[in-house]
């Protein structure tokens, strides 16, 4: 389906995971569309207009047409779909691969949930001096083997794979905003890691991340929650 940009646009928040792969996902597929960048900060998603869009209040938000879809995932397998005769294909036809790249997928979230709702929310929403630091430590600890066994799995694919086999899929859509994220906050990767430092380098490259780096990572580095974790 060929795009047309008036009647395609995508809202969105800088540094958002969710938002992240779904833009991977929308220039994998070289599709044209209007992008809305919204400030969460001033909680320009949870505007009216926006409510109407997303009730949930959340982003991403991806209107194509009459279709509007707000799960990440979901407006990755949509764009794929849509589009298919153009840009990457982000789904393999064979099933054994579409089944590689649906387990890891999802599995990737589970980076997310130790990172972010695990580990930083904890950080984030408890006073330092009410901190459990053997409960921080556990959390930490639960985080580095959910991020080694991926640097095991990277390991068994080979040299120059992707994270559901030799092809850029929406497997690394998935995988990698929660990756960039942990080196933003000081992962060691380099030495920690050395499978995954050579994907987060391969993939950093790619023009789709490139175009959507989030824009307030360009202006100053993150704190070093991770350089520890290791």
């Amino acid at each position: 389906m060929a795009a047309k940009e008036s009647e395609t646009e995508f809202y969105w928040g800088s540094g958002s995971f969710p938002c992240w792969r779904a833009m991977l996902c929308l220039e994998e597929k070289k599709v044209k569309y209007q992008s809305h960048l919204l400030s969460m900060d001033k909680k320009e998603h949870k505007t009216e207009e926006m409510l109407k869009l997303n009730p949930r209040g959340q982003l991403p938000i991806f209107k194509h047409g009459q279709v509007i879809i707000n799960e990440s995932v979901g407006i990755c397998q949509y764009v794929e779909s849509a589009f298919k005769g153009q840009g990457t294909q982000l789904m393999p036809e064979e099933l054994s691969q579409q089944a590689a790249v649906l387990q890891r997928s999802l599995e990737a979230e589970n980076v997310r949930q130790k990172m972010v709702l695990d580990t930083l929310m904890y950080m984030w929403t408890t006073k330092p001096e009410d901190i459990n630091q053997d409960l921080l430590k556990q959390k930490k600890q639960n985080l580095a083997q959910e991020v080694k066994y991926w640097e095991g799995h990277l390991a068994k694919q080979g040299p120059g794979s992707h994270i559901a086999g030799k092809d850029f899929s929406v497997a690394d859509a998935t995988f990698w905003p929660s990756l960039a994220f942990l080196v933003r906050l000081g992962l060691p990767i380099q030495s920690c890691c050395p499978n995954l430092a050579k994907y987060y380098e391969m993939v950093k490259q790619r023009p789709s991340v490139q175009e959507t780096w989030p824009p307030h990572w360009k202006k100053a580095p993150g704190p070093d929650y991770f350089k520890d974790l290791f």
